[in-house]
């Protein structure tokens, strides 16, 4: 990601090089978003209603973190596992294989559910913090909404198939960043490449996780493989380089190796033909402005937003920002009041306008030294 600061008129001029179009993804369905921007890079009927399958888990683990979070429940609370959860282990599901009125940890849990991929550890883990599956699927619809995930609907913890537990792909990818911006501490759960658990009554159970993309060297640290007859393979997947990170989410791919070589193209491609660049962070200094009349001679403006772009790199020269104020600005200036606009063109398009507002409270002078520096100026001009 590359940082521009302190300019008020910003142009960048680069050789272009020669960048591929848009991939071609064999999928039924796919995103690829950028993590800071929010930006899509990448969409193939990304609104269309799929089954999550056990992408669905994202927001199991999200419910229970955020209960981690407000210490509502720790790591080492036990929860007994239910003879509901203890079928699924039996049923042919992926699976932690829990025995009934085991008694286990919200972090072996946890480590069950994004590494083992484990139907009976969702259950365990929903009826221990909800009393019910039923309830527990409530809190994650509750939890979807505030994320704005607007085409979701979860019936149950696991995402075995039931036809009223639907998604998109551009929900799923706003669950996954929710989940990486927030619980940065958890998130690492998801790169975790075995889980071994002691069971009771047997051998210690090793797993491996269920993301063929950890393996590939690549970058990749996380999200969620999804598999159902009915919706094929899917994969929730992010990819960070550097400082920046990019979210892909793809669903009704034919096969495993289908999954695992279409989401690195994906990911791939949004590295290679993209670039994000950050304008400001919120609350540092982006530009001094000249104030008038004012005991301070300048002003510094902030924004209330990380504000990034991101744009192909095939773009590059015509990406420009401009700072559009009236100034100077008159004092006395309050504290958060809005003194110029950033303005990003692309192209000559205008593609985003972002609010300046000023850090401090800038008292007018007083009378005398208002009027000595008027007089100066209808002298001198702005010397």
């Amino acid at each position: 990601m590359i940082k521009l600061t302190n300019i008020l008129i910003i142009t960048l001029f680069f050789l272009t090089n020669y960048l591929h179009a848009n991939p071609k993804i064999d999928a039924k369905t796919a995103i690829l978003t950028d993590f800071h921007s929010d930006e899509v890079l990448f969409e193939l009927d990304a609104d269309l209603s799929i089954y999550p399958a056990s992408m669905t888990k994202i927001m199991t683990t999200i419910i229970a973190f955020d209960l981690l979070n407000s210490k509502s429940i720790s790591l080492d609370d036990k929860f007994v596992v239910s003879e509901k959860a203890w079928r699924l282990s039996q049923a042919g599901y992926s699976s932690m294989f829990i025995m009934i009125n085991d008694q286990i940890s919200v972090e072996d849990l946890l480590r069950g559910i994004i590494v083992a991929s484990g139907n009976d550890a969702c259950v365990a883990l929903a009826e221990g913090i909800a009393g019910t599956e039923e309830n527990f699927a409530d809190m994650m619809n509750e939890k979807a909404e505030e994320i704005g995930m607007d085409n979701t609907n979860f019936t149950n913890s696991s995402g075995i198939n039931d036809p009223d537990n639907k998604s998109t792909v551009r929900d799923i990818a706003k669950m996954s960043k929710y989940l990486i911006k927030n619980y940065p501490i958890y998130y690492e759960y998801f790169k975790e490449k075995n889980f071994t658990w002691d069971r009771t009554g047997g051998e210690p159970i090793s797993q491996g996780n269920r993301n063929p993309l950890l393996y590939k060297n690549l970058g990749v640290d996380g999200i969620k493989t999804g598999h159902l007859a009915v919706e094929k393979y899917s994969l929730a997947s992010s990819i960070k380089k550097d400082t920046r990170r990019l979210i892909g989410v793809g669903s009704g791919f034919i096969s495993p190796t289908a999954r695992s070589k279409q989401s690195i193209k994906l990911l791939s491609w949004g590295l290679t033909n993209t670039q994000t660049y950050e304008i400001s962070k919120k609350d540092e200094t982006v530009f001094n402005i000249k104030t008038w009349l004012g005991k301070k001679e300048k002003i510094k403006g902030t924004t209330k937003e990380d504000v990034y772009v991101t744009i192909k790199k095939k773009d590059r020269r015509h990406f420009k920002v401009f700072l559009e104020y009236t100034g100077p600005i008159v004092a006395p200036i309050k504290k958060d009041q809005k003194i110029a606009t950033l303005n990003i063109f692309n192209r000559d398009e205008l593609i985003r306008t972002v609010p300046v507002y000023s850090s401090e409270k800038i008292k007018k002078q007083n009378f005398f030294l208002s009027f000595f520096t008027s007089i100066n100026y209808m002298i001198w001009g702005d010397a």
